[in-house]
């Protein structure tokens, strides 16, 4: 109980200052939101911006690891405050820090699913959606492309997590033994669910034998 009612305190007040933050952005007044932001960080995160643009988004994660569990609802949250820091940025005509701020926000939001998080805290789904489409053309660091490629598993995409298997793969940042693992655990999968996921049961077998060629190549 105690849990959720700080949960709802803090989604309470985030909601009130992302507000202020909306009308400041109507106003242009950039520095005054990015200030409203790095409060907000202070007090519900013990952070600041500063040290947030500093760290990775791996780093970001464990600093919210208490008692060896992730807090995955505190981590939605702070995916949310980064995401808005990032759209203050693209408004203000800083891109490069803005796409910055998106991708470590898409980091951190997939990082919650996967400890667990409750997705309708902040509409995580849409929001994953939004950061991708605005990601699109950027290539993803290779740590968030796993997290996105068990998300879009998990979500029944298999066709675009084998894209992203791939495109790891490209990068030097996939092994053979990760594509097993994969092919192996798509054909456990009952095969209308991937025929609706875009990778029919015969193309999983043929996906097989493709990502073994492949990475005996590079062997």
């Amino acid at each position: 109980m105690l849990r959720k009612d700080y949960l709802v305190r803090m989604i309470e007040e985030m909601t009130e200052i992302i507000g202020k933050v909306f009308d400041l952005k109507q106003q242009r007044k950039w520095i005054e939101a990015l200030w409203e932001l790095d409060e907000l960080y202070k007090r519900q995160f013990r952070l600041n911006s500063r040290l947030i643009g500093s760290l990775g988004a791996k780093d970001i994660v464990e600093l919210l690891r208490s008692g060896g569990t992730v807090e995955a609802d505190k981590l939605q949250s702070l995916a949310r405050l980064v995401k808005e820091e990032g759209d203050i940025y693209g408004k203000s005509g800083q891109p490069d820090e803005e796409i910055f701020c998106l991708m470590k926000a898409l980091h951190l939001y997939l990082a919650a699913e996967q400890y667990g998080t409750d997705r309708a805290l902040w509409n995580l789904d849409g929001e994953v959606r939004d950061l991708l489409l605005r990601l699109k053309g950027y290539r993803l660091p290779a740590d968030t492309e796993r997290l996105l490629l068990s998300y879009e598993e998990s979500e029944g995409r298999y066709d675009r997590a084998e894209n992203i298997l791939y495109r790891l793969l490209q990068d030097g940042e996939a092994n053979k033994e990760e594509g097993l693992a994969f092919y192996e655990r798509l054909l456990s999968v009952d095969p209308d669910r991937l025929e609706r996921g875009g990778l029919p049961e015969q193309e999983v077998r043929e996906g097989l034998l493709a990502w073994m060629k492949a990475t005996d190549k590079k062997d």
